[in-house]
């Protein structure tokens, strides 16, 4: 081997001791100490992106979030498919208020969780983050839309009293004219009504929207993440028809999974988490 590669190799090693300082002083708390370990081990090798992300944690600890961001970044340049690192960003970038962009991280690193470790508990906190940043975009674009449709009312009834008015300036618009139009609105608002979620919509053992879909060949539709912990805690058969099943039998039911996607995007107050 050459001096280089020895020296390549020696820097490697070095490197993934100093992470696993960090790693150390990170659970003993000690943030300032693992911020300088990781920092020693992207010195010796920054192309390994869990070293920017194993800092950016640390960052993410004490609230700096646009030190957060940037390692956040960096590991993403030298690792697109990292979980952790688009988690974080997208994270960084709420705090920064940018909405759409923080959203957008949230869901991709929501998509590369569930392909990687669909019943991991970081699978569970993103979509928790997610959840909160949709329900916080909902209210915003809801308010907006209350807003426009309470002026296009008001103008609408000015127009129709207007347009009365030319035969017979004296007359007023009938109160069934005014009822008609405000029906029409309160119509136009349903959309951005809190109702219940439709059953079928919802996971059997969680009572919630689903997230994850996976039917079983019962024909059972249950939330993958609490199916497999049930097969893995309980035991290894359908909760509801008692039959014999195993992780390998559940199929990903897209319909429903597009079913809940629709309704989201049409009723953001769903998001809410219980």
């Amino acid at each position: 081997m050459s001096p280089a590669a020895d020296g390549a190799a020696a820097s490697k090693r070095q490197a993934e001791l100093l992470k696993q300082e960090g790693n150390s002083f990170f659970k003993k708390d000690r943030i300032s100490a693992a911020i300088d370990a990781y920092t020693g081990a992207i010195a010796l090798c920054q192309n390994v992106a869990v070293y920017w992300t194993n800092r950016a944690l640390c960052y993410k600890r004490r609230n700096e979030w646009a030190r957060v961001e940037e390692d956040c970044r960096m590991a993403i340049h030298y690792d697109s498919h990292s979980v952790k690192a688009h988690y974080m960003l997208g994270l960084a970038l709420l705090n920064k208020q940018e909405l759409a962009e923080g959203i957008k991280e949230l869901e991709k690193s929501l998509e590369l969780g569930r392909g990687a470790h669909p019943a991991s508990y970081m699978v569970e906190e993103i979509w928790q983050e997610l959840s909160k940043a949709k329900y916080i975009e909902w209210e915003g674009l809801s308010k907006m839309r209350f807003s426009q449709l309470h002026k296009l009312n008001a103008t609408c009834k000015e127009a129709l009293r207007n347009y009365n008015s030319l035969d017979n300036p004296a007359a007023d618009v009938s109160e069934e004219h005014l009822n008609e139009l405000d029906e029409v609105f309160r119509e136009a608002a349903k959309a951005d009504t809190p109702t219940e979620v439709p059953d079928h919509l919802c996971c059997k053992i969680t009572l919630d929207v689903f997230r994850d879909p996976v039917i079983t060949p019962s024909g059972i539709t249950y939330e993958r993440a609490v199916l497999l912990d049930h097969l893995n805690r309980v035991g290894k058969f359908d909760p509801v028809t008692r039959e014999v099943l195993e992780p390998h039998q559940l199929i990903s039911n897209l319909a429903v999974k597009e079913a809940v996607d629709v309704f989201l995007s049409e009723h953001g107050w769903a998001y809410k988490i219980r």
